[in-house]
């Protein structure tokens, strides 16, 4: 617990301190910087337990060194890219005439008192976009997982159609696009119908990319294993190097998807504050950190295996994340609903899970007699 843990209490005091800095030389205001972190880290470690579990369920398919790197690289790419640099960039892209990053950090640090937007007001009216972007993602996520699972269904009086229904080719794209259209015509504001759509295609050929690059190195591993030698002590062969780049897609793959998982993160944190480095120090470095070290706790205890509905669970959480992504085009819905939602999923998986375990006990003996 300390060595998996240890890091995100060590970067969570840091993090503190740095508030508390950063809010200035009156108390006041460095109180309120920190309370603000606080309760930021908290949010996004609320929103982040499907997270959590999707992620072990990579991570335990890569080796320890690229472990280490999503615990790393990642959480840079984490902070400064999604919880930073994510929210500047979409200021850039929806604003005309295009306002830089720099002036849009400028205009997030210091906001302006002549009635013009601000930097929250920005981001906040790109949602649309952003939310059709990720929503369609995690649909993709887990309309792959849910339509092909041919062993264990948890809900199966919903999952045994759905698998029957997923034999139809690309029946997880055809689903999808129809989600996308019925959002467009649905939620979307007329002048929104054109990007939405955009954005949601976007998000879907995003994830066919990169879950395809994957399994296309996975593949490609399986392969080498069965032609070539095994490796040999002078250096890495064909091999390792197979292994490398599998285990680099597996990386990108996953830091896709937790950019996705971080939408609605970054989005809710608008309604907290609109300060770009507060936002970066609580969902970034605290909230951010805690969910890789929460990830890394599971592989290394093996908490998938020991309960196997909760892998489950999470792809149904994410199931509901993304269409309340969708649905929140037109529809606010309180972070408050996503986030407890996503915890109540699964929390029902893991008491399945439980109960399953239970049984299989009860009924060893039993076989054994038999």
């Amino acid at each position: 617990m300390i060595r998996i843990f240890g890091l995100s209490v060590a970067v969570t005091l840091a993090a503190l301190v740095a508030a508390y800095l950063y809010g200035g030389t009156s108390q006041m205001g460095a109180a309120r910087a920190l309370f603000l972190v606080v309760v930021l880290g908290i949010l996004e470690v609320s929103l982040s337990f499907d997270n959590a579990v999707i992620n072990a369920s990579i991570l335990r398919k890569m080796s320890l060194f690229w472990q280490r790197m999503f615990l790393t690289i990642g959480i840079l790419i984490a902070v400064f890219g999604m919880r930073l640099v994510f929210p500047l960039a979409i200021v850039w892209a929806t604003t005309s005439p295009r306002l830089g990053p720099i002036e849009g950090l400028r205009l997030a640090l210091n906001p302006p008192t002549d009635g013009s937007k601000t930097y929250e007001q920005l981001v906040t009216a790109a949602h649309p976009q952003i939310a059709a972007f990720g929503g369609m993602f995690l649909l993709m996520l887990f309309l792959d997982f849910i339509l092909n699972r041919q062993d264990r269904t948890w809900l199966s009086w919903i999952e045994k159609p759905l698998i029957r229904a997923g034999r139809l080719d690309q029946a997880s794209v055809i689903a999808a696009l129809i989600v996308l259209l019925a959002t467009v015509f649905i939620f979307a504001d007329a002048r929104e119908e054109h990007p939405v759509m955009i954005a949601g295609i976007l998000g879907l050929l995003t994830y066919l990319l990169v879950n395809g690059l994957s399994n296309y190195f996975h593949i490609e591993t399986e392969e080498d294993d069965d032609e070539e030698p095994a490796q040999s002590h002078d250096g890495p062969g064909p091999i390792m190097k197979a292994t490398g780049r599998a285990a680099f897609m597996l990386f990108l793959y996953l830091e896709v998807l937790d950019a996705s998982f971080s939408f609605d993160g970054v989005i809710g944190a608008f309604a907290i504050t609109a300060d770009p480095i507060i936002i970066a120090l609580g969902l970034g470095l605290i909230g951010a950190m805690f969910v890789r070290s929460l990830t890394v706790y599971m592989v290394r205890r093996g908490t998938l295996d020991d309960y196997v509905y909760l892998e489950h669970g999470a792809h149904w959480a994410i199931g509901a994340l993304a269409i309340m992504l969708l649905v929140s085009i037109g529809v606010h819905i309180p972070e408050v609903v996503t986030g407890l939602t996503g915890v109540f999923i699964i929390l029902a998986s893991y008491l399945w899970s439980i109960r399953y375990r239970k049984r299989n006990v009860a009924a060893a003996p039993e076989a054994v007699d038999s």
